[in-house]
């Protein structure tokens, strides 16, 4: 035995030490290259421009850096998203040593509101034939602003914007005009009016277009300097979104946050229904950790979080008070207005959808009455034990009972149990009986017709 475990440990080692060769070997051939042939590395951004991209950028740039790629390739496709995000993510371009190309492809893709402002920030700003740009004026994520703070907001954001498009030598006034009038413009019509550098139907074109193109830098390292691109016959490797990054991206939609909270709740809503079925209320609680970790990548209404709190409150107040379900409505109306209200998006894509909300809110509510109806029947028919429960029931008598008030006078089988039991007449052994009615724990009998069986 111990020679057979020393064997199998020895084939393990190996095994994990074939596998750590593979992945190296695998990350060498995806990672190098030709000597003399440059490196491009590639990221695509096909969502709201949210935390979680703002990180995998990051991340993006950091790598470009540390492995002296010739560029960072970023490959844009976004109706938008949070200004906070996109001031972050605007910070890592301008600070990147490895030039940034940000290109907005395929056909029919856009850089829309905060991916006007990450377009104008590249080192190389360009688009694929068929899209378009723009549309960059700022949303207040509060609801509606009045017009000091309208003015306030747009022009905090138009001088971010100049700040940067300036020292890339590009159109500052129409730039601006995508703040303020929230213009758009075609990809011809962006690079006839210097917003952009180069128009490229695809990734290869685009690097044979920009070899030999000479940028300005503007980090701290290289600000001022200007570099010259080579990247002919660059090699493109793809920096994939990881598991984490993967899974994130999915909780930063609100729609699936809603559906995690809601749908947890309800879990432990019915778990104070049903004590100790366990399951629900630990999924539940699972699931309503998820939303809230969901929900704090997003932009939040705090109004809408009191009235989703103080629909809870209700419903567990009618679980505790029962009011017919005036309770239970109240806590659905607050639901309702909490969930169309929960995430304050500044763009359509980062709300939470009105057909989800409401279905949701109908679904908790048609389950909510059903167990109301089933905690109000249960009120009504209550519990009976002993004696008391045995009142109506049959039964048939093992010894003959004889006429006496309260004091036992034999011994009936009722239910599958022997009860004492006392009767107003004479009763023989066997016969069928029906119990009419108790003192203490003694059973009152009476005959039963013929015909009518005990059961």
């Amino acid at each position: 035995m111990q020679k057979l475990r020393t064997v199998f440990f020895q084939h393990f080692i190996v095994l994990l030490l074939g596998c750590f060769v593979c992945a190296s070997a695998s990350s060498l051939a995806d990672s190098t290259a030709p000597a003399g042939q440059p490196i491009v590395y590639k990221l695509e951004i096909r969502d709201t421009i949210q935390p979680i991209s703002a990180g995998r950028l990051e991340d993006a740039i950091d790598k470009a850096n540390r492995d002296h790629a010739a560029a960072l390739l970023v490959e844009l496709d976004t109706p938008g998203g949070l200004l906070d995000s996109t001031r972050q993510m605007v910070g890592a371009i301008l600070a990147s040593r490895v030039p940034i190309l940000i290109y907005v492809a395929p056909a029919g893709a856009r850089a829309a509101s905060a991916g006007f402002f990450l377009l104008e920030a590249a080192d190389v700003a360009a688009m694929a034939p068929g899209t378009n740009t723009g549309a960059a004026h700022p949303v207040l994520e509060s609801g509606t602003p009045d017009e000091t703070m309208k003015q306030k907001m747009e022009n905090d954001a138009a001088a971010f914007l100049r700040s940067y498009v300036s020292r890339r030598g590009r159109n500052v006034q129409l730039a601006e005009s995508a703040v303020r009038e929230s213009k758009s413009f075609s990809a011809d019509e962006a690079l006839d009016q210097k917003l952009i550098d180069v128009i490229a139907p695809n990734e290869a074109q685009l690097l044979a277009a920009l070899d030999g193109k000479i940028i300005k830098r503007l980090n701290e390292d290289q600000g001022g300097s200007s570099v010259t691109l080579h990247l002919r016959d660059a090699q493109i490797i793809a920096i994939n979104s990881t598991v984490r990054e993967q899974v994130l991206g999915r909780l930063a939609n609100p729609n699936l946050a809603l559906l995690l909270l809601v749908g947890g709740a309800l879990l432990i809503y019915l778990e104070f229904n049903i004590p100790g079925t366990i399951v629900p209320g630990a999924l539940g609680t699972v699931m309503v950790l998820l939303a809230i970790f969901s929900l704090d990548l997003l932009p939040i209404r705090h109004t809408a979080v009191l009235l989703m709190l103080a629909a809870a409150v209700l419903m567990m107040l009618e679980l505790k008070f029962p009011s017919h379900g005036i309770l239970a409505l109240g806590g659905i109306a607050c639901l309702a207005f909490g969930t169309l209200t929960l995430v304050d998006a500044p763009i359509p894509e980062m709300a939470v959808q009105p057909t989800i909300a409401i279905s949701l809110c109908i679904a908790f509510g048609v389950i909510t009455f059903v167990l109301l109806r089933l905690a109000i029947r249960a009120r009504r028919n209550k519990a009976l034990t002993g004696p008391a429960a045995l009142v109506g029931s049959a039964g048939t008598a093992m010894e003959p009972l004889w006429s006496k008030e309260t004091v036992p006078v034999g011994r009936i089988l009722v239910q599958g149990e022997i009860w004492q039991a006392t009767t107003s007449v004479p009763i023989p052994e066997n016969a069928n009986v029906r119990v009419t009615g108790f003192h203490g724990d003694i059973l009152e009998v009476q005959l039963e017709p013929e015909g009518h069986a005990a059961h």
